[in-house]
C-alpha cells in the first residue's frame, strides 16, 4: 500500500482554524487536490510554492480519483483538501474506497465543522443540561434525498439542537416541517460562509427562517442550527461542575 495520500480537513474556512496537523499536512504537499468551490483559497495558498494545485469544482469524483492515484503511484505526497470535516458529506467512504482498489492507503486529518464554529461565534452551547443534550447533523432531502428513518419530521420530532446543511434551497419545505414539531419562536442561527470575510449570520425566530434566507439570497454555505439552547442557560448549570454532585476526582462517588 502507498502511504503518500492525506485526505484533510479544511474547516469553515478561516485559516487560523485549520488543525495544527491539517496545516502540516498542507506545508508538505506536493500535489494538492482542493475543492475550490468551497474552500477559502488562502488556505490552498498555504501550500509550498512549487506544490501543483489541481481545482476539483468541474471534475467528477472518479476524474478527481484519477489525479490523486496518478501522482501518488509516481511518489507525490498528495492531500485531498475537504471543506469542513471529510466525514460529514465529503464522498469519503467513495473515496478511502476507491483509493484501496488501486492500492493506495489514506490518512484522514479531521477539521472543524461549521456548527461548531457557528455555536462559538455566537457564545453559545448547543447542549444546555435540562433544556436539550443531543446534537443532531442532517440536511434536506433535495434532489439526493435521505433515509425514510431520517426524514426531516422525525429528527425534528426531538426538538434537539438540530444543524441543518445542504439545505438552503429547499428552505420553504424545511420550515414548514420544522413548525410542526418546534415552537414558531425557536431560535434559529443562520451563518452563510462562518468565519470568512463576508460571512453572515444572525438569529431569527423558525418563523422567519425562510424569508429571512430568501432575502439574503442563501442558496450555498449555508448553515442553520435549530435550537432551544440559543435562547441561553436561564439559570440551567451542569450538575458536573456543581457543589451537590460528588464524583471520582472531586470527594469520591456517592
Amino acid at each position: 500500500m502507498t502511504p503518500n495520500v492525506r485526505i484533510v480537513g479544511a474547516g469553515p474556512g478561516a485559516t487560523d482554524l485549520l488543525t495544527l496537523r491539517a496545516a502540516t499536512a498542507i506545508a508538505e504537499a506536493e500535489v494538492l487536490v482542493w475543492t475550490d468551490s468551497l474552500i477559502n483559497p488562502q488556505i490552498a495558498a498555504l501550500a509550498p510554492t512549487p506544490c501543483e494545485r489541481i481545482r476539483t469544482s468541474t471534475l467528477t469524483l472518479e476524474e478527481v480519483l484519477e489525479v490523486v492515484v496518478e501522482r501518488a503511484r509516481v511518489g507525490k505526497r498528495v492531500v485531498r483538501l475537504h471543506d469542513g470535516d471529510p466525514c460529514l458529506y465529503g464522498a469519503l467512504a467513495e473515496q478511502i474506497c476507491r483509493l484501496a482498489d488501486a492500492g493506495i492507503s489514506v490518512d484522514v486529518v479531521p477539521g472543524l465543522s461549521a456548527y461548531q464554529v457557528t455555536a462559538a461565534a455566537l457564545r453559545q452551547e448547543l447542549t444546555i443540561p435540562g433544556v436539550v443534550q443531543t446534537i443532531v447533523l442532517s440536511r434536506a432531502g433535495g434532489r439526493t434525498g435521505v433515509p425514510e428513518r431520517e426524514s426531516l419530521a422525525r429528527l425534528a420530532a426531538l426538538q434537539a439542537s438540530l444543524c441543518l446543511y445542504l439545505s438552503a434551497r429547499h428552505v420553504e419545505e424545511v420550515q414548514a416541517e420544522l413548525l410542526a414539531h418546534y415552537p414558531a419562536d425557536t431560535p434559529v442561527a443562520i451563518g452563510y460562509r462562518v468565519s470568512w470575510p463576508d460571512q453572515w449570520l444572525d438569529v431569527v425566530p423558525l418563523s422567519e427562517m425562510a424569508a429571512t434566507s430568501r432575502a439574503r439570497e442563501l442558496v450555498r454555505t449555508t448553515l442553520y442550527v435549530v435550537s432551544p439552547a440559543l435562547r441561553g442557560a436561564n439559570g440551567a448549570r451542569s450538575k458536573l461542575y456543581s457543589s451537590s454532585h460528588q464524583h471520582l476526582f472531586r470527594g469520591g462517588l456517592p
